[in-house]
Protein backbone atom coordinates (compact mmCIF):
# COMPACT_ATOMS: atom_id res chain seq x y z
CA UNK A 1 0.00 0.00 0.00
CA UNK A 2 1.46 3.35 -1.04
CA UNK A 3 -0.25 6.14 0.81
CA UNK A 4 1.20 8.82 -1.47
CA UNK A 5 -0.97 7.55 -4.35
CA UNK A 6 -4.27 8.34 -2.70
CA UNK A 7 -5.85 10.68 -0.21
CA UNK A 8 -5.48 8.46 2.84
CA UNK A 9 -2.19 9.95 3.99
CA UNK A 10 -3.51 13.51 3.63
CA UNK A 11 -6.63 12.55 5.57
CA UNK A 12 -4.55 10.92 8.31
CA UNK A 13 -2.23 13.92 8.64
CA UNK A 14 -5.18 16.28 8.74
CA UNK A 15 -6.82 14.16 11.46
CA UNK A 16 -3.62 14.08 13.53
CA UNK A 17 -3.05 17.83 13.07
CA UNK A 18 -6.46 18.45 14.65
CA UNK A 19 -5.63 16.29 17.66
CA UNK A 20 -7.59 13.35 16.29
CA UNK A 21 -6.81 9.65 16.23
CA UNK A 22 -5.52 7.42 13.45
CA UNK A 23 -5.20 3.64 13.72
CA UNK A 24 -2.03 2.52 11.98
CA UNK A 25 -0.64 -0.93 11.13
CA UNK A 26 2.60 -2.30 12.50
CA UNK A 27 4.31 -5.66 12.28
CA UNK A 28 2.90 -6.50 15.75
CA UNK A 29 -0.64 -5.10 16.19
CA UNK A 30 -2.56 -2.01 15.05
CA UNK A 31 -1.79 1.11 17.07
CA UNK A 32 -4.08 3.97 18.07
CA UNK A 33 -2.08 7.05 17.15
CA UNK A 34 -2.13 10.70 18.02
CA UNK A 35 0.49 13.44 18.45
CA UNK A 36 2.76 12.38 21.33
CA UNK A 37 3.47 16.03 22.22
CA UNK A 38 -0.23 16.99 22.46
CA UNK A 39 -1.37 16.36 26.02
CA UNK A 40 -5.05 16.92 25.26
CA UNK A 41 -4.96 14.59 22.25
CA UNK A 42 -3.25 11.94 24.35
CA UNK A 43 -5.93 12.30 27.02
CA UNK A 44 -8.53 11.53 24.34
CA UNK A 45 -6.73 8.25 23.59
CA UNK A 46 -6.97 7.26 27.24
CA UNK A 47 -10.64 8.23 27.34
CA UNK A 48 -11.59 6.40 24.15
CA UNK A 49 -9.80 3.23 25.21
CA UNK A 50 -10.95 3.43 28.82
CA UNK A 51 -7.31 2.95 29.70
CA UNK A 52 -6.13 3.41 33.31
CA UNK A 53 -4.14 6.63 33.53
CA UNK A 54 -1.20 4.88 35.22
CA UNK A 55 -0.69 2.61 32.19
CA UNK A 56 1.91 4.31 29.93
CA UNK A 57 1.80 4.57 26.14
CA UNK A 58 4.53 3.64 23.67
CA UNK A 59 5.82 6.47 21.49
CA UNK A 60 6.31 5.46 17.85
CA UNK A 61 9.07 7.09 15.83
CA UNK A 62 10.39 6.95 12.28
CA UNK A 63 14.07 6.79 13.23
CA UNK A 64 16.62 7.43 15.97
CA UNK A 65 16.59 11.18 15.33
CA UNK A 66 12.87 11.28 16.11
CA UNK A 67 13.35 9.03 19.13
CA UNK A 68 15.82 11.51 20.59
CA UNK A 69 13.03 14.12 20.66
CA UNK A 70 11.07 11.94 23.08
CA UNK A 71 13.81 10.94 25.53
CA UNK A 72 16.09 12.90 27.84
CA UNK A 73 19.14 10.76 27.09
CA UNK A 74 20.19 8.40 24.32
CA UNK A 75 22.96 6.20 25.73
CA UNK A 76 25.25 3.88 23.80
CA UNK A 77 23.07 0.94 24.84
CA UNK A 78 20.05 2.51 23.11
CA UNK A 79 22.12 2.98 19.96
CA UNK A 80 23.19 -0.67 20.02
CA UNK A 81 19.60 -1.86 20.36
CA UNK A 82 18.31 0.47 17.66
CA UNK A 83 21.05 -0.60 15.25
CA UNK A 84 20.26 -4.27 15.86
CA UNK A 85 16.46 -4.30 16.11
CA UNK A 86 14.95 -1.16 14.51
CA UNK A 87 12.75 -0.93 12.61
CA UNK A 88 11.27 -3.81 14.57
CA UNK A 89 9.30 -5.07 17.56
CA UNK A 90 11.45 -3.66 20.35
CA UNK A 91 10.36 -0.83 22.66
CA UNK A 92 13.21 0.90 24.52
CA UNK A 93 12.38 2.59 27.84
CA UNK A 94 14.45 5.62 28.84
CA UNK A 95 13.96 8.81 30.88
CA UNK A 96 11.43 10.93 29.04
CA UNK A 97 12.11 14.32 27.51
CA UNK A 98 10.36 17.35 29.09
CA UNK A 99 8.35 17.76 25.86
CA UNK A 100 6.58 14.44 26.44
CA UNK A 101 3.42 15.04 28.50
CA UNK A 102 3.15 13.20 31.80
CA UNK A 103 0.03 11.34 30.71
CA UNK A 104 2.04 9.60 27.97
CA UNK A 105 4.24 8.01 30.63
CA UNK A 106 1.37 7.26 33.00
CA UNK A 107 2.73 9.82 35.43
CA UNK A 108 6.13 8.15 35.59
CA UNK A 109 9.56 9.54 34.68
CA UNK A 110 10.26 7.23 31.74
CA UNK A 111 8.91 6.61 28.27
CA UNK A 112 9.06 3.72 25.79
CA UNK A 113 10.03 4.47 22.17
CA UNK A 114 9.80 2.17 19.18
CA UNK A 115 10.38 2.32 15.43
CA UNK A 116 7.77 0.02 13.84
CA UNK A 117 8.60 -2.16 10.87
CA UNK A 118 5.73 -1.32 8.53
CA UNK A 119 5.99 0.88 5.42
CA UNK A 120 2.56 2.48 5.88
CA UNK A 121 3.30 3.70 9.38
CA UNK A 122 6.87 4.71 8.66
CA UNK A 123 5.54 6.86 5.81
CA UNK A 124 2.91 8.33 8.13
CA UNK A 125 5.53 9.16 10.78
CA UNK A 126 7.94 10.73 8.30
CA UNK A 127 5.22 12.85 6.73
CA UNK A 128 3.72 13.97 10.03
CA UNK A 129 7.22 14.70 11.29
CA UNK A 130 6.48 14.10 14.96
CA UNK A 131 6.30 11.06 17.23
CA UNK A 132 2.94 9.35 17.70
CA UNK A 133 1.68 7.50 20.74
CA UNK A 134 0.42 4.11 19.67
CA UNK A 135 -1.25 1.81 22.21
CA UNK A 136 -3.12 -1.10 20.68
CA UNK A 137 -6.23 0.11 18.84
CA UNK A 138 -8.82 -1.56 21.08
CA UNK A 139 -10.72 -0.84 24.27
CA UNK A 140 -8.45 -1.31 27.27
CA UNK A 141 -7.94 -4.94 28.24
CA UNK A 142 -9.62 -6.36 25.14
CA UNK A 143 -8.05 -8.45 22.36
CA UNK A 144 -5.45 -6.52 20.40
CA UNK A 145 -6.32 -5.96 16.72
CA UNK A 146 -4.18 -7.53 14.02
CA UNK A 147 -6.32 -6.44 11.05
CA UNK A 148 -8.03 -3.20 10.06
CA UNK A 149 -11.41 -4.93 10.35
CA UNK A 150 -10.74 -5.60 14.03
CA UNK A 151 -10.19 -1.90 14.69
CA UNK A 152 -13.33 -0.95 12.76
CA UNK A 153 -15.32 -3.39 14.89
CA UNK A 154 -14.15 -1.56 18.01
CA UNK A 155 -14.43 2.10 16.96
CA UNK A 156 -16.65 4.24 14.72
CA UNK A 157 -15.12 6.10 11.73
CA UNK A 158 -15.74 9.47 13.35
CA UNK A 159 -13.69 8.32 16.34
CA UNK A 160 -10.75 6.73 14.54
CA UNK A 161 -9.50 6.91 10.96
CA UNK A 162 -8.13 3.46 10.11
CA UNK A 163 -5.21 2.97 7.72
CA UNK A 164 -5.46 -0.53 6.31
CA UNK A 165 -2.02 -2.07 6.02
CA UNK A 166 -3.12 -5.69 5.90
CA UNK A 167 -2.70 -8.35 8.56
CA UNK A 168 0.05 -7.85 11.14
CA UNK A 169 2.65 -10.52 10.46
CA UNK A 170 4.05 -10.95 14.00
CA UNK A 171 0.70 -10.84 15.76
CA UNK A 172 1.67 -10.00 19.34
CA UNK A 173 3.09 -6.85 20.86
CA UNK A 174 6.69 -5.69 21.00
CA UNK A 175 9.20 -6.64 23.65
CA UNK A 176 9.59 -3.79 26.14
CA UNK A 177 13.07 -3.38 27.66
CA UNK A 178 14.08 -0.72 30.16
CA UNK A 179 17.63 0.59 29.96
CA UNK A 180 17.02 3.43 32.42
CA UNK A 181 19.94 1.78 34.21
CA UNK A 182 22.05 0.79 31.19
CA UNK A 183 24.05 -1.70 33.26
CA UNK A 184 20.89 -3.56 34.37
CA UNK A 185 18.51 -3.89 31.41
CA UNK A 186 15.10 -5.23 32.42
CA UNK A 187 12.41 -6.86 30.28
CA UNK A 188 9.11 -5.25 31.31
CA UNK A 189 7.04 -7.15 28.76
CA UNK A 190 8.16 -10.23 26.79
CA UNK A 191 7.56 -10.07 23.07
CA UNK A 192 8.88 -11.04 19.67
CA UNK A 193 12.52 -10.30 20.52
CA UNK A 194 13.90 -12.56 23.25
CA UNK A 195 15.82 -11.62 26.37
CA UNK A 196 18.72 -13.67 25.04
CA UNK A 197 18.85 -11.64 21.81
CA UNK A 198 18.86 -8.38 23.78
CA UNK A 199 21.54 -9.72 26.12
CA UNK A 200 23.71 -10.67 23.14
CA UNK A 201 23.29 -7.19 21.63
CA UNK A 202 24.24 -5.43 24.87
CA UNK A 203 26.80 -7.89 26.19
CA UNK A 204 25.23 -8.00 29.66
CA UNK A 205 22.59 -10.20 31.35
CA UNK A 206 18.96 -9.10 31.01
CA UNK A 207 16.57 -9.41 33.94
CA UNK A 208 12.84 -10.10 33.76
CA UNK A 209 10.54 -7.81 35.77
CA UNK A 210 8.68 -9.95 38.33
CA UNK A 211 6.98 -7.21 40.37
CA UNK A 212 3.20 -6.83 40.48
CA UNK A 213 3.27 -3.00 40.49
CA UNK A 214 -0.10 -2.72 42.23
CA UNK A 215 0.31 0.99 42.98
CA UNK A 216 1.63 4.02 41.13
CA UNK A 217 2.63 4.35 37.47
CA UNK A 218 3.34 1.11 35.65
CA UNK A 219 6.91 1.02 34.32
CA UNK A 220 5.73 -0.25 30.94
CA UNK A 221 2.61 -1.10 28.91
CA UNK A 222 0.85 -4.46 28.91
CA UNK A 223 1.66 -5.21 32.55
CA UNK A 224 -1.92 -5.33 33.90
CA UNK A 225 -2.85 -8.79 35.24
CA UNK A 226 -5.90 -8.96 32.93
CA UNK A 227 -5.13 -7.91 29.38
CA UNK A 228 -5.63 -9.01 25.75
CA UNK A 229 -8.87 -10.65 26.91
CA UNK A 230 -12.04 -11.82 25.16
CA UNK A 231 -15.38 -10.84 26.69
CA UNK A 232 -16.29 -14.55 26.80
CA UNK A 233 -14.95 -16.36 29.90
CA UNK A 234 -11.73 -18.08 28.89
CA UNK A 235 -9.33 -20.56 30.41
CA UNK A 236 -6.32 -22.65 29.48
CA UNK A 237 -6.69 -26.44 29.51
CA UNK A 238 -4.61 -29.51 28.79
CA UNK A 239 -4.84 -31.39 25.50
CA UNK A 240 -6.90 -34.15 27.14
CA UNK A 241 -9.31 -31.62 28.63
CA UNK A 242 -9.74 -30.02 25.20
CA UNK A 243 -10.51 -33.42 23.63
CA UNK A 244 -13.03 -34.28 26.35
CA UNK A 245 -14.70 -30.87 26.11
CA UNK A 246 -15.07 -31.20 22.34
CA UNK A 247 -16.95 -34.48 22.72
CA UNK A 248 -19.35 -33.21 25.41
CA UNK A 249 -22.78 -32.12 24.22
CA UNK A 250 -22.83 -29.00 26.38
CA UNK A 251 -22.02 -26.32 27.23
CA UNK A 252 -21.12 -24.93 23.84
CA UNK A 253 -17.51 -23.84 23.67
CA UNK A 254 -14.92 -22.42 21.33
CA UNK A 255 -11.74 -24.45 21.53
CA UNK A 256 -8.33 -23.23 20.37
CA UNK A 257 -6.67 -26.55 19.78
CA UNK A 258 -3.15 -27.55 18.78
CA UNK A 259 -3.99 -31.24 19.00
CA UNK A 260 -6.09 -32.30 16.01
CA UNK A 261 -9.59 -33.00 17.33
CA UNK A 262 -11.09 -35.83 15.31
CA UNK A 263 -14.63 -35.17 16.50
CA UNK A 264 -16.50 -32.29 18.05
CA UNK A 265 -20.10 -32.26 19.24
CA UNK A 266 -22.55 -30.00 17.47
CA UNK A 267 -22.43 -26.40 18.65
CA UNK A 268 -18.74 -26.34 19.46
CA UNK A 269 -16.36 -24.16 17.45
CA UNK A 270 -12.93 -25.71 16.99
CA UNK A 271 -10.14 -23.37 15.87
CA UNK A 272 -7.00 -25.18 14.83
CA UNK A 273 -3.79 -23.54 16.04
CA UNK A 274 -0.25 -24.11 14.79
CA UNK A 275 2.32 -25.94 16.88
CA UNK A 276 5.21 -23.60 16.04
CA UNK A 277 5.60 -20.38 18.01
CA UNK A 278 5.81 -17.79 15.17
CA UNK A 279 2.69 -19.05 13.39
CA UNK A 280 0.81 -19.48 16.67
CA UNK A 281 1.66 -15.92 17.73
CA UNK A 282 0.74 -14.46 14.34
CA UNK A 283 -2.73 -16.01 14.48
CA UNK A 284 -3.49 -15.87 18.22
CA UNK A 285 -5.48 -12.63 18.45
CA UNK A 286 -7.45 -13.32 15.26
CA UNK A 287 -8.35 -16.74 16.68
CA UNK A 288 -9.45 -15.20 19.97
CA UNK A 289 -11.54 -12.65 18.04
CA UNK A 290 -13.24 -15.46 16.13
CA UNK A 291 -13.86 -17.42 19.32
CA UNK A 292 -15.26 -14.37 21.10
CA UNK A 293 -17.70 -13.73 18.25
CA UNK A 294 -18.95 -17.33 18.18
CA UNK A 295 -21.66 -16.82 20.79
CA UNK A 296 -20.46 -19.67 23.01
CA UNK A 297 -20.47 -19.86 26.79
CA UNK A 298 -16.75 -20.42 27.23
CA UNK A 299 -13.42 -20.33 25.37
CA UNK A 300 -10.95 -23.12 26.04
CA UNK A 301 -7.33 -22.67 24.99
CA UNK A 302 -5.16 -25.75 24.79
CA UNK A 303 -1.91 -24.94 26.57
CA UNK A 304 0.88 -24.95 23.96
CA UNK A 305 3.37 -27.82 24.51
CA UNK A 306 6.34 -25.54 23.71
CA UNK A 307 8.51 -28.56 22.88
CA UNK A 308 10.70 -26.75 20.36
CA UNK A 309 12.25 -24.43 22.96
CA UNK A 310 11.50 -21.28 20.95
CA UNK A 311 11.79 -18.28 23.34
CA UNK A 312 8.78 -16.70 21.62
CA UNK A 313 6.61 -19.12 23.64
CA UNK A 314 7.46 -17.01 26.71
CA UNK A 315 5.67 -14.05 25.14
CA UNK A 316 2.78 -16.23 23.93
CA UNK A 317 2.27 -17.64 27.42
CA UNK A 318 2.38 -14.14 28.87
CA UNK A 319 -0.50 -13.13 26.57
CA UNK A 320 -2.49 -16.29 27.25
CA UNK A 321 -2.06 -15.95 31.02
CA UNK A 322 -3.29 -12.36 30.99
CA UNK A 323 -6.13 -13.15 28.56
CA UNK A 324 -7.47 -15.86 30.85
CA UNK A 325 -6.85 -14.22 34.23
CA UNK A 326 -9.62 -13.22 36.61
CA UNK A 327 -11.16 -9.87 35.71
Amino acid sequence: MNLTRNNELDAAIERLSRGGMVAFPTETVYGLGTDAFDQLAVSRVFALKGRPDRNPLIVHVANVAMARLAVATWPREAELLAERFWPGPLTIVLPKAPAIPENVSGGGPNVGVRCPDHPVTLELLRTFGRPLVGPSANPSGRISPTAASHVKAYFAPQQVLVLDGGACRAGIESTVVSIVDPLRPVILRPGIISAQAISEALGVPVEIDQDHHEHGPLPGPGMSPSHYAPTTPSRMVSASEAINAASAASPQRAILSITTLREAARGHVVIQMASDAPTYAANLYAALMRADAAGVSEILIETPPMKDGNPLWVAVMDRLTRATSTR
